[in-house]
């Protein structure tokens, strides 16, 4: 009975074992954010590289161009450009037990930066009792922020190599320069900062 046991735990450590920690990386692009630039006035193209070590641990490096032109708000006549690059850094959890299946559902943590300018200008509008020209313009004003996100979010093997997936983000500012403006309307990568802080991507991958 001992021998018997004692083969059984070699034979699991032997299988655990034959898994190397090292499976590869994998390549993709966030879907969302494209879609969402073409039938809006904002959002990003982003593409991301993905290390698997072990099918349970992925550090993930997210790079992207964020892009905004909102022009002539119908409530403040506000028109609001930028465009700018952006990263995200960070590392995802596979919290499936069975984790070697090609399907992940995972937690997540990730620290982002841009560098980005601002061009703001408002319509001219005379002041109601002076008359006065009321309109007024920012341009080339240099912002920054950095923020941390929590996401969570499923990858689900399509077929081979290909892999589609989403997550959902939770995003907290950490440090911002907004330069004379109280409060910038749009941050590449970040996104509307007046709306809910939660985000979203839909990934289509290729592991390698």
């Amino acid at each position: 009975m001992a021998a018997t046991t004692a083969t059984a735990q070699g034979f699991l450590k032997f299988e655990r074992d034959s898994i190397p920690f090292f499976r590869g990386f994998a390549v993709g692009a966030d879907v969302a954010g494209a879609l969402q630039m073409q039938l809006g006035d904002y959002g990003q193209y982003e593409a991301f590289l993905r290390v698997n070590l072990h099918d349970q641990y992925f550090p993930t490096l997210e790079l992207g161009y964020g892009k905004a032109s909102h022009e002539d708000d119908i409530v403040t006549g506000i028109s609001y450009r930028t465009k700018a690059p952006y990263f995200r850094l960070g590392a995802d959890v596979n919290l499936l037990k069975k984790k070697h299946t090609g399907n992940r559902i995972f937690v997540g943590l990730r620290y982002g930066f841009t560098s980005y300018k601002i061009d703001l200008d408002r319509q001219p509008f005379p002041d109601p009792v002076w008359q006065w020209d009321t309109s007024y313009g920012v341009k080339d004003e240099s912002c920054s922020q950095h923020w941390a996100e929590l996401l969570f979010g499923i990858d689900a093997k399509v077929a081979g190599p290909l892999h589609m997936g989403w997550s959902v983000r939770y995003r907290r500012r950490l440090v911002h320069d907004e330069g004379i403006l109280d409060k910038t309307w749009y941050v590449p990568g970040y996104g509307i900062q007046e709306s809910t802080r939660l985000g979203y991507t839909f990934n289509v991958m290729i592991d390698i």
